[in-house]
């Protein structure tokens, strides 16, 4: 449990976000987070899975199973916007996944349609 704990905690700090921010992010009480990562219990393996997606991690980073790995941004610009995310509100947060998420439905249209 404690290899989990530390392998959590390790992940939230890279990311450079709160405990209170990551379990709202996860819909869960902070005192449930709080305890996963004090090693006081263990999340059920959904709640695994949600939290490797959350952090950009790998169910077998956070288990143990391969070393933690940074999120794969080459572009040191992209990198260095990625890091300040977290500090952005929820609403311009909200705002950045939709222009995200519209840029790379265009990308992928238009790889789709170059075929």
């Amino acid at each position: 449990m404690e290899e989990f704990a530390a392998r959590l905690r390790a992940a939230r700090e890279a990311r450079q976000m709160t405990q209170t921010r990551l379990s709202e992010l996860l819909s869960v009480d902070k005192r449930v987070y709080n305890r996963w990562e004090r090693g006081a219990s263990l999340p059920q393996l959904d709640a695994v899975v949600r939290i490797a997606q959350v952090l950009q991690t790998s169910v077998d980073s956070l288990v143990g199973l391969e070393p933690p790995t940074e999120p794969r941004i080459h572009n040191p610009r992209l990198h260095e916007l990625y890091e300040q995310m977290d500090l952005l509100s929820d609403e311009d947060q909200q705002a950045l996944i939709v222009l995200m998420d519209s840029l790379v439905k265009r990308s992928q249209m238009t790889k789709l349609m170059a075929r």
